[in-house]
């Protein structure tokens, strides 16, 4: 069951990510996909603003880096 957090006074949702789950790559997306009508809320949430959590956030897809130069 997904766990909810109130955010804290003009905290960006990326912060509210960090704060929690001490990263944001891939996770701000899937809580943006937990919560309609967050983003509609601005780029700062307003205090107390509950926020449904994933339980087991996935980790982001890594890509291989291609180096042009030597």
């Amino acid at each position: 069951m997904p766990r909810i957090v109130h955010a804290h006074q003009r905290e960006p949702l990326d912060a509210l990510c960090y704060r929690v789950f001490g990263r944001t790559a891939g996770i701000t997306e899937q809580v943006l996909t937990l919560n309609p009508g967050l983003a509609e809320l601005g780029p700062a949430l307003p205090q107390g603003t509950p926020v449904m959590l994933p339980d087991d956030p996935i980790p982001p897809q890594r890509t291989d880096v291609v180096q042009l130069w030597d």
